[in-house]
């Protein structure tokens, strides 16, 4: 079987494409691994009627949404290849099924990269956060420690304030500030510590102590972290495909990319990662994919 569009990946864009396709009356396989970057994560908000929605909850009701529609199919499988020589396209997975396909959505979404600080993966997504849009609200009373560890650290103190300007900065020794930067968060009464992170410390999942090398300690429940993004599959890459300013992949307004008949939606394509914002990009795609069947049709 040929399938007129092959999503891969299982998060809010490739959700979402799936639906807008499969009521586009396509027929549509949806290859998902089932490791969303959203998998430690407690609660997801900012998506209006899902506001504070568990991230396995949502995507239980978006396979429901999905299984209305006898014309998309959803598997469970990783995708190892892509030949986009072929035509149709073809598909292999880790289990050794192939696919064919005339179009492709990718949809593989970006991963966390955390800085290297022992224990930092334990307090990630329960009490250590990256994103104050996401979990700001929840910690607008606290008192917080930012981990500053990247050249967009001065920029997420910023967008912290917002909600919490009740912050300690830590930088692991790191050089993320410049003068300019530092005499701002001076003026601003921003506490700054450059001692090196020996290993964060808590139980399960909670925060409770920063413990640095020279044997200070700092007494913080909970947190930001600046981090890096990249791409959470090889495809990109791989590919050949044209990227952003942002490492995603560069897309027109209907998420085509630089090669015919693959396009990008969510995450893998543009940011901010908010679950709202990835789930209409997957849609923009989908509405890409079909517009250009109609085109070669009508």
């Amino acid at each position: 079987m040929v399938y007129d569009c092959v999503v891969i990946g299982g998060g809010p864009a490739g959700l979402n494409a799936s639906l807008a396709l499969g009521r586009g009356k396509k027929e549509v396989i949806l290859l998902d691994d089932d490791a969303p970057r959203n998998a430690v994560t407690q609660e997801s908000h900012n998506f209006i009627t899902r506001d504070g929605v568990k991230p396995a909850e949502f995507r239980e009701a978006a396979h429901a949404d999905l299984k209305k529609y006898s014309n998309i199919v959803i598997q469970k499988d990783r995708v190892t290849n892509i030949d986009s020589a072929a035509s149709p396209f073809r598909i292999h997975t880790e289990t050794g099924k192939d696919y064919k396909a005339k179009t492709i959505i990718l949809a593989t979404g970006l991963k966390d990269v955390l800085p290297e600080i022992q224990g930092i993966h334990d307090f990630y997504g329960k009490s250590l956060f990256a994103c104050p849009f996401c979990d700001g609200w929840e910690l607008k009373d606290t008192p917080l420690v930012y981990i500053a560890d990247g050249e967009f650290s001065f920029h997420g103190i910023k967008m912290i304030s917002n909600w919490n300007k009740d912050i300690v900065v830590c930088t692991n020794g790191k050089e993320s500030f410049s003068t300019e930067e530092r005499d701002i968060l001076a003026q601003k009464q921003f506490e700054v510590i450059d001692d090196e992170i020996l290993r964060l410390q808590g139980e399960n999942g909670q925060l409770k102590t920063i413990l640095f090398k020279n044997g200070n300690e700092l007494y913080k429940e909970a947190g930001f972290v600046s981090f890096k993004m990249e791409q959470a599959a090889p495809f990109a890459e791989r590919l050949g495909l044209e990227l952003n300013d942002m490492g995603g992949i560069k897309t027109d307004s209907q998420g085509r990319t630089s090669i015919k008949g693959i396009y990008a939606g969510g995450d893998t394509a543009s940011g901010p990662p908010q679950l709202i914002i990835a789930a209409s990009e997957g849609s923009k795609a989908a509405i890409g994919v079909i517009s250009d069947f109609v085109e070669e049709t009508f």
